[in-house]
């Protein structure tokens, strides 16, 4: 039996997202995205057991701590639809954790706009493996600052 091993850059993409959603091993995680089997094969190598993709989990009850996303795609528009369906599996404290390749032309301000528009807030970023990688987290899931 021949095992297939995932790419170099699959396994430091998915420590990325990891490390930017500060996930453990109990948390439920769904992957999306062209590569979510690989992605799927990587976390579940690494430990984390409670990790499945949309392709199986076809009904989004808002029951998962952690979206994850690797984009490969060049367009914005198809972006846009998958995070719409993503964002419908991920509980009311859930973390977005999108990881957007080099050859994509998605704009830092247009990948902002729509993540705020779907009630998510950016929390940390960073370049990873020949992209960028970003956390959010749902508007209504941070504490509102008090007033003085």
């Amino acid at each position: 039996m021949i095992k297939s091993m995932p790419k170099i850059s699959d396994e430091r993409i998915v420590d990325a997202m990891i490390q930017l959603a500060r996930v453990t091993k109990s948390h439920r995680v769904i992957v999306a995205g062209t590569n979510s089997a690989e992605a799927l094969l990587e976390l579940r190598r690494c430990g984390y057991l409670r990790v499945t993709t949309t392709n199986i989990c076809l009904v989004p009850c808002r029951q998962f701590d952690v979206a994850f996303i690797a984009w490969r795609q060049p367009s914005t528009i198809t972006l846009e639809a998958t995070l719409d369906r993503l964002v419908q599996y991920l509980s009311a404290f859930g973390a977005l954790v999108l990881w957007i390749g080099p050859h994509e032309c998605i704009a830092n301000q247009v990948l902002g706009l729509v993540v705020q528009r779907l009630g998510f807030r950016i929390e940390s970023g960073t370049s990873c493996e020949n992209g960028i990688a970003i956390a959010a987290r749902r508007l209504d899931s941070v504490p509102a600052a008090k007033a003085a």
